[in-house]
Parts: C-alpha cells; sequence; structure tokens
C-alpha cells in the first residue's frame, strides 16, 4: 500500500499531531522517519516551522529524555509580548490598526502587549509568525 502525502499544510500538522499525542518523539529526525513511514516526506526546516506553528514543546520524561509533545489544557488564544519600557501601546496599536485577521485585540501595560487570537487554539501561530517579523526586522538593521 501507498501512502500519500498530505496535500495540505494543516493535514501534515494534523499527522505530527497525531504521532505526537500516541508516541514520546525524542528528535525531529525520529520524527521525520515517523512521517516518512506514513508517506510523508519533509524537510528538517519545514519539520522545525511546523513543529513551532502547532505549538509543540520538548518535555522531560520520568528517565531524563526530552520529548516533543503538545501543550494541554484550555486556552491557547492569548500571545504575551515584552517590550522596552513604554513601548507597548505604541505595538498593541500597531497591531490593532494592521488589520491581521487572526488577531482580535490587544491589551497593553507599560512594556508588556496580551494579544488575543480570534481562534482559540491561535496563539502559538500568531506567536510565530510575530517572532519571524521581529527577527526579519533586526536582521534588516543589521545589514545598515
Amino acid at each position: 500500500m501507498t501512502a500519500v502525502s498530505p496535500a495540505t499544510k494543516v493535514a501534515r500538522h494534523e499527522q505530527i499531531a497525531g504521532i505526537l499525542e500516541r508516541l514520546q518523539v525524542r528528535s525531529q529526525e525520529e520524527l521525520a522517519a515517523l512521517l516518512a513511514a506514513r508517506g510523508v516526506r519533509v524537510g528538517q526546516a519545514t519539520l522545525s516551522r511546523d513543529l513551532e506553528e502547532i505549538g509543540a514543546v520538548r518535555l522531560r520524561g520520568p528517565g531524563g529524555a526530552l520529548f516533543y509533545a503538545l501543550p494541554t489544557g484550555p486556552g491557547g488564544n492569548l500571545v504575551v509580548l515584552r517590550t522596552p519600557a513604554g513601548g507597548a501601546q505604541l505595538l498593541a496599536s500597531a497591531l490593532d490598526h494592521a488589520g491581521w485577521p487572526a488577531i482580535l485585540g490587544t491589551v497593553a501595560g507599560d512594556d508588556t502587549v496580551l494579544v488575543i487570537t480570534r481562534d482559540p487554539a491561535g496563539g502559538a501561530e500568531v506567536a510565530a509568525a510575530l517572532l519571524r517579523q521581529a527577527e526579519r526586522k533586526a536582521a534588516e538593521e543589521r545589514r545598515f
């Protein structure tokens, strides 16, 4: 029987989540092999990005070994951002006015912004997108 690769990122994420819910996967290489056994071929960079997007974390098992797991519990639609003192309101305003469909709204203090996502489990994806944006901006500033 020949397995078919998922046609979409969402389908691939479901495959990864299914594996992580059943097994204690210790490395990305092990996860890639498990996916390959299901007919899903994925490169290391894509797999790393997928793990970040689904909110996978590394936990330490009873024997001390690290393994990937999905966060549990309610929530998942909150992102906390830290800024320099006095910068939170400007960042929150920029996010509110950006028209980003995934963001429901923000609450700002002096140096902390709370971002609330529309999707009850959308926090990890929004956090990853914001982190990529910040890294891209930092890389541009280093070039000058």
